[in-house]
């Protein structure tokens, strides 16, 4: 038998998320001291060691329980969902690699232009025509008219800043026609609410973890949630920048003085350290 300190340095885990594993049920100790702390024995081990295998690929917690929980669960449908999830970001590293190939060769124009004039009056149509009428009401008041409305928004959006962010937006899509596809066919509002729901419940779970380190595997599985929610709910491929986008957003004072008068003081730094954290070094 082993103590939980004794686990934790033969595999590197944290005592913490020992602990945590053991309240979830993934992990339970297979003997309890008489002062009550926690023994492992071989068996315990070679459990943690399935455990840690999964966790490698990325494979939630929760799967790794059902897995680990039911003979039945087929693993390798799991492993090979896992599986188009690395391959996915292993094309993303090699576009990357291409583009850096590309600048070298000095085959980079530096021309920051992503959608030209016809394409921004396109989005700006499909933006004019899912827009809730009080707000399109608000802006036409605001331009003085629609046709202004739009001269200034081609006029921004055509800015090389703006393209920029466009440039970095499209990556998340993966490439500029998926985005366009996605802006022209917007979800419905029933979806859209069942989502924010979702993503709300997760964000009061994540608040409730404000005291745990940002690197335990409890926060980490709720960031994970959290980003393959609104992974989801875009409909982009990858959601990495759209996350470190968001962190940053909850460090602006407006937005972290409702979100910490939603959630509880402090949750906006929190929810930014967390998924910072949780994307550092990917």
């Amino acid at each position: 038998m082993r103590t939980v300190k004794e686990v934790s340095d033969i595999t590197g885990i944290s005592v913490r998320t020992l602990h945590y594993y053991d309240e979830i049920g993934l992990l339970k100790p297979s003997a309890k001291s008489e002062a009550g702390y926690r023994l492992y024995d071989d068996k315990a081990l070679e459990t943690l060691k399935q455990v840690l295998f999964f966790r490698e690929f990325g494979i939630p917690l929760k799967d790794i329980k059902s897995m680990l929980d039911d003979p039945a669960v087929d693993k390798a449908q799991i492993l090979r969902l896992h599986r188009k999830m690395l391959l996915a970001e292993k094309e993303r590293i090699e576009r990357l690699v291409s583009g850096i190939d590309d600048f070298l060769k000095g085959e980079n124009k530096m021309d920051f232009t992503v959608f030209d004039k016809t394409e921004l009056e396109e989005i700006f149509q499909t933006m004019l025509d899912n827009m809730p009428e009080d707000i399109k009401a608000l802006s036409i008041k605001e331009f003085g008219s629609i046709e202004q409305w739009k001269e200034h928004y081609i006029k921004v959006s055509s800015s090389e800043k703006m393209q920029k962010g466009y440039a970095e937006v499209v990556k998340w899509y993966g490439g500029k026609e998926k985005y366009l596809s996605v802006m022209n066919d917007p979800v419905s509002s029933e979806y859209a609410e069942d989502c924010n729901r979702q993503i709300d419940k997760i964000l009061y779970e994540l608040a409730a973890k404000k005291g745990c380190a940002v690197d335990s595997d409890e926060v980490k599985e709720l960031v994970l949630q959290y980003a393959a929610k609104m992974k989801e709910f875009s409909r982009i491929e990858q959601e990495k920048g759209l996350m470190l986008a968001t962190a940053k957003s909850y460090n602006h004072e407006l937005i972290k003085k409702k979100t910490n008068e939603k959630y509880g003081e402090g949750a906006s730094e929190f929810f930014a350290q967390a998924i910072e954290g949780f994307y550092k070094g990917i």
